[in-house]
């Protein structure tokens, strides 16, 4: 899919069309204390960021590939290094959605119908535009991520709430690497 920047979702207003991974067939739904309309509210917060995970993932996966430049070993190595860490959250926020009775990301086409991070398919993209991008893309994950750790919170979710702390906090440093970066030749020295 590509989303439309204009178009961006928050936490928990994922496209109808999506399964919303609640309620949970009889076979995967996860005894939890939490009440059903508690998982649900925490479930339908979190699987955007699940696909939105995997939409940041593809996408800085692209433009490490596709890199090209004077700075094309920082950038490339960087790249490399903040998409690893990306594909590593989304197995923990996955898993955690299904410990408390939900369900979670089925397939490419489910990504795409929550996602809220636009597609990049251009053929080339100039270095600066790239970090541009992610840079905007990441601050963008990092206020649903803060509205989902208040929505956790709000719905007596407190280890989901943590894991989303932890994952802000790296979403943090990457959008830090990223600005840095984008300050280019205007940094005084």
């Amino acid at each position: 899919m590509n989303a439309n920047k204009d178009q961006k979702n928050t936490p928990g207003k994922s496209n109808a069309k999506a399964g919303s991974g609640f309620p949970s067939p009889r076979q995967l739904a996860t005894p939890t204390d939490l009440k059903p309309e508690e998982v649900e509210k925490v479930v339908t917060t979190v699987n955007p960021l699940i696909a939105d995970a995997f939409a940041l993932y593809t996408k800085t996966k692209n433009f490490h590939w596709h890199l090209s430049g004077s700075h094309f070993r920082d950038y490339h190595l960087l790249l490399d290094e903040q998409a690893d860490a990306i594909f590593d959250s989304i197995d923990i926020l996955a898993e955690r959605v299904r410990r408390i009775g939900g369900t979670t990301i089925r397939s490419i086409t489910h990504v795409s119908q929550l996602q809220t991070i636009a597609d990049n398919n251009d053929d080339f993209v100039a270095p600066d535009k790239m970090i541009a991008e992610l840079l905007s893309d990441n601050q963008h994950i990092a206020h649903n991520q803060r509205m989902a750790i208040q929505i956790t919170e709000d719905n007596r979710d407190t280890p989901t709430s943590n894991l989303l702390q932890d994952q802000l906090d790296a979403t943090e440093r990457r959008i830090w690497f990223l600005f840095e970066i984008s300050q280019g030749k205007t940094n005084e020295l």
